[in-house]
């Protein structure tokens, strides 16, 4: 199992990141991402620009302070936890990812896999704040 994690600061209200994170219909700033199919209120499927899907089931919403799910698609299949704190006008975020990789060849990869998307995944969020 690989885990990986990410903090990041902002100097804006939580509400904005959380509402920013947490939207399934607003998603056109994440860069990595084509479309969000939502299937009901707990789940939904991401699809990447080339049309790689993975199933997100949501475990835990506590507003403005923490959002879990469960994540699966045909190479990986593990967990993640977001978590949003606010203190004298800084918003922090803490977004710890565990996956286990379903095939060998994967194995050795998805570390530097996560490490990706999450340095992807926060850059495209300073843009979309900024």
């Amino acid at each position: 199992m690989a885990v990986a994690n990410v903090k990041a600061t902002f100097n804006c209200d939580i509400k904005k990141i959380w509402d920013t994170v947490t939207s399934l219909e607003n998603y056109s700033w994440r860069s990595d991402l084509d479309r969000i199919e939502i299937i009901n209120e707990n789940q939904f499927i991401e699809y990447t620009k080339e049309g790689y899907a993975t199933h997100f089931k949501i475990t835990c919403i506590k507003q403005y302070n923490r959002w879990e799910f469960d994540i699966e698609n045909s190479n990986m299949k593990g967990h993640w936890i977001g978590m949003f704190s606010f203190e004298n006008g800084i918003t922090t975020i803490n977004f710890t990812e565990e996956v286990s990789a379903k095939k060998m060849l994967m194995k050795p990869f998805i570390g530097a896999y996560l490490k990706k998307q999450q340095a992807t995944y926060i850059s495209d969020l300073k843009k979309a704040i900024s």
